[in-house]
């Protein structure tokens, strides 16, 4: 995603980071020519994008079957996607579930704080049975230490700060983006009983799932040519958790 500028925690970022850019980044991007395994009677196909993508074809991405697309809205309490309407207007409209996802850089600032301004900027959920619980996107760091200076107690306190003011503030627990190596390293306690588990793996299948969940709710396996998605369920299931 460019050139990583190292910055102090004060400041705001430097660049836009995707949703799983950091992952790849320390991960790797799978395998190329690895298929998913996909049942396609109990799964429905998704993309997430920010601006990176800029305006983005809806009616193209609909036309390749995809039904649900999750959009960058924030990072940290600086930066707002400057393509967020064209994408999240733009999905709606074309007929998507859609929802808005938030990069959380938990050491410039606290999970309340972050929370708000995803809330503020985009981030919301109305129960109009289009629109999905935000997501907090939680990877590695782009611009230090892996677990940005916190450690496991702290790290869990700042996502509980953080889910906890989205839920006060929207009714919805949000969706959490992560990889099951990052997650293991920085997190130690278990959100599954509140919380939807969106798990990057980009390989055939999921794989072991982060501590604390026994299912996945999107699997997001591969970011070629833009970041695909699955839900781990046939559409009536997909309407059911946009609903609340």
């Amino acid at each position: 995603m460019g050139t990583q500028v190292t910055e102090p925690p004060s400041g705001t970022p430097t660049e836009d980071h995707a949703m799983g850019s950091q992952i790849r980044k320390h991960e790797g991007s799978g395998e190329p020519g690895v298929e998913p395994r996909l049942d396609p009677l109990a799964t429905v196909r998704g993309i997430d994008v920010s601006s990176h993508q800029g305006n983005v074809d809806w009616p193209h991405w609909w036309g390749q079957g995809m039904r649900f697309a999750y959009v960058k809205a924030t990072e940290g309490t600086g930066y707002e996607n400057p393509y967020f309407a064209q994408q999240y207007n733009g999905s709606y409209n074309i007929g998507m579930i859609r929802g808005a996802y938030h990069f959380a850089l938990p050491d410039r600032s606290s999970g309340a704080a972050q929370a708000n301004y995803f809330v503020d900027n985009g981030g919301g959920w109305s129960r109009d049975g289009k629109t999905l619980p935000g997501a907090l996107d939680m990877e590695y760091n782009p611009y230090g230490s892996t677990c940005y200076g916190l450690n496991q107690s702290q790290m869990t306190a700042w996502i509980k700060s953080f889910s906890d003011t989205y839920h006060a503030r929207t009714g919805r627990w949000p969706v959490i983006y992560t990889s099951t190596s990052w997650w293991n390293q920085c997190v130690n306690a278990d959100f599954g009983d509140t919380n939807p588990l969106w798990v990057a793996r980009y390989a055939g299948s999921v794989g072991p799932l982060p501590v604390g969940w026994g299912f996945h709710t999107f699997w997001q396996y591969t970011s070629s040519p833009l970041d695909q998605n699955s839900f781990n369920g046939a559409y009536d299931r997909l309407q059911a958790l946009a609903n609340g």
